[in-house]
């Protein structure tokens, strides 16, 4: 059985970061292996919730696995917080992820702005990490801050895409997938672009214009999924978008439906029918 470690924050409530990744993971038919990098009562979407940063732990597991001679057959990272954990995840390529495909999702923004908590000197830091991936996958935001891009607050067009797409071909990722692209309000699209073939792909499906907490987590999870698994980009990106629209859709059906959340659990059975 295939192994993929996934690294990011666990919020005990919120379905977001390592409570996503592991379920569909593990539904694909992969182990996942975990390593928090901070502990949070809830995301903090929340108004009340406590966090644990868990840096300190990382050096201590890594030996740990090190003794074990434990490898993986694939390496994800997802929300990290500070210059210190983009370190220690370089440190973590270097050593575990030679022989591995290594995603790096670099959650740090959406809708044109950073979190907070991120600043300019951090999106450029990230920038780097991204560069010893093999697959990287900005959304708009995410992409324009890593190459230092205007954010197109008043839209934009196909020749913006392919402009920002070759400033991320010069990270050099064998792979990479930007999602989030709208021309209309109808519709929303994922590029993907396969270096070894030289080959760029596009995937349009509904937009549905509710936003929702932790669907970047769900698609970056099930779209490595399917690489380790052996498929190509172009699958990987339909099976992903498709999986995330299905759990919107699913949330939206729901009257009960929480405001934290997608229900994923819900589009799970779909996306195993369709491995």
């Amino acid at each position: 059985m295939k192994r993929i470690l996934t690294i990011q924050d666990i919020s005990c409530v919120g379905k977001c970061s390592l409570t996503v990744a592991l379920p569909i993971i593990s539904a694909m038919g992969i182990e996942a292996a975990i390593l928090p990098t901070a502990v949070l009562s809830t995301h903090t979407g929340f108004k009340n919730f406590t966090f644990c940063d868990l840096t300190d732990e990382i050096d201590k597991i890594k030996t740990a696995w090190r003794a074990e001679n434990i490898g993986f057959d694939g390496i994800y990272t997802g929300f990290l917080g500070s210059f210190l954990q983009l370190e220690k995840m370089a440190e973590i390529f270097d050593e575990f992820g030679k022989n591995s495909p290594i995603l790096v999702d670099p959650c740090m923004g959406d809708n044109g702005k950073l979190y907070s908590i991120f600043d300019l000197k951090f999106a450029a830091a990230m920038g780097e990490l991204c560069k010893k991936a093999d697959i990287i996958t900005p959304n708009l935001t995410e992409a324009c801050f890593l190459t230092s891009t205007k954010y197109p607050q008043n839209g934009y067009d196909s020749d913006f895409v392919g402009e920002l797409l070759d400033k991320l071909k010069a990270f050099g990722n064998k792979k990479i997938v930007l999602k989030g692209i709208s021309y209309d309000e109808k519709t929303c699209g994922v590029f993907g672009f396969d270096r070894d073939k030289n080959e760029l792909t596009s995937y349009f499906h509904e937009l549905v214009p509710q936003r929702f907490h932790g669907t970047g987590d769900m698609f970056a999870s099930a779209l490595f999924s399917k690489i380790v698994l052996g498929d190509n980009l172009e699958n990987a990106i339909k099976t992903a978008a498709n999986f995330v629209l299905d759990a919107i859709k699913c949330t939206l059906a729901n009257e009960s439906r929480n405001w934290y959340g997608v229900d994923f659990e819900s589009a799970l059975p779909n996306l195993i029918k369709n491995l």
